[in-house]
C-alpha cells in the first residue's frame, strides 16, 4: 500500500544561521550567532510519511529544496532548543545523495512558531508510540478472562428473607444443628401443667377442709369487684321444702 506525504506544519519564514562548533556540554547559544544577519531566509514545512517525519527548508517563490533534517525522535539531536531562548534552535541537515550532516542554527520571527513546532512534534511522535502499541497487540492478542466455571465447581450463595413482621432470617441448605426437622419446639417444663382445662371438664372441687374458707377454690379466693366476699346464694332445699330431690 503506497503511503502518501502529510504536511504537519507550514511556516512561510524562517531564519537559517551558520554557527560556531561547540565548545562543551552546556548547550548551544543563541546569543553567539550573528543573529542580525541570518545566511538564509525561507519557508519551512513539516511533512510526515508513514511514521517518518522530515523538516524541509525551501525557498519561498520557487519552493527549491535548501535543506532537510529527518527527524527519528523528539526531543533529540536532529532538533535541540538552544538555552537562553525559546525561538532558536539547532538543526541536523543530510545530504541524502552523499550521506553527510551538518549542524544550522534556525530562528523564528515569534514565539508562537517555535511552540507551533513544539506542538507539532510531540503530537506526530505520540502517535507513532500508539500505533506501535496497536501492532504488539496485533501480534500478541490479550487473553480474555475466563470467568466460567470449571468442573466440579460450585457456588455458595447466602439469601436474606424479610418476614411479614420485618425480621430477617437465613435460607441455609441442611437442617439447624440439634433439631429434629419437625419444626415445633417442646412447652418449657412447668408450663403444662399450669394450662387450664378446657369448659365443661373440671373436676368437682374436692370437700373444703377446715381450713378451706367459703369463696376459696383451687384456682384461690373470688371476690367481688369491691373487694367483698361473693353472698352465698341458697341452696333449692332452704327456699322451698315442697320441691322434690332427685
Amino acid at each position: 500500500m503506497e503511503t502518501y506525504e502529510s504536511v504537519l506544519l507550514v511556516k512561510p519564514e524562517v531564519f537559517v544561521y551558520k554557527i560556531p562548533p561547540r565548545t562543551s556540554n552546556r548547550g548551544y547559544r543563541a546569543a553567539d550567532w550573528n543573529l542580525q544577519e541570518p545566511t538564509w531566509t525561507g519557508r519551512m514545512r513539516l511533512v510526515s510519511k508513514g511514521t517518518a517525519v522530515s523538516m524541509k527548508l525551501e525557498d519561498k517563490t520557487s519552493g527549491a529544496l535548501f535543506a532537510n533534517c529527518p527527524i527519528e525522535t523528539y526531543p533529540g539531536v536532529a532538533v535541540e532548543a538552544v538555552t537562553d531562548s525559546s525561538r532558536y534552535f539547532v538543526i541536523r541537515i543530510q545530504d541524502d545523495n552523499a550521506g553527510r550532516t551538518a549542524f544550522i542554527g534556525l530562528g523564528f520571527g515569534d514565539r508562537s512558531d517555535s511552540f507551533d513546532l513544539n506542538v507539532a512534534l510531540q503530537d506526530h511522535f505520540k502517535w507513532v508510540k500508539n500505533q506501535e502499541q496497536i501492532e504488539k497487540e496485533k501480534e500478541a492478542p490479550r487473553q480474555e478472562l475466563d470467568l466460567g466455571f470449571k468442573e466440579g465447581e460450585t457456588i455458595k450463595i447466602n439469601m436474606k428473607i424479610t418476614k411479614k413482621d420485618g425480621s430477617e432470617s437465613t435460607s441455609r441448605t441442611g437442617k439447624a444443628k440439634g433439631t429434629s426437622g419437625v419444626g415445633i419446639l417442646p412447652p418449657p417444663p412447668g408450663v403444662a401443667n399450669k394450662i387450664a382445662p378446657p369448659p365443661g371438664q373440671l373436676k368437682p372441687s374436692p370437700v373444703a377442709s377446715p381450713s378451706h374458707r367459703p369463696g376459696q377454690t383451687e384456682w384461690g379466693d373470688f371476690t367481688s369487684a369491691g373487694g367483698q366476699q361473693a353472698p352465698q346464694q341458697p341452696s333449692p332445699q332452704s327456699t322451698n321444702s315442697n320441691w322434690v330431690q332427685f
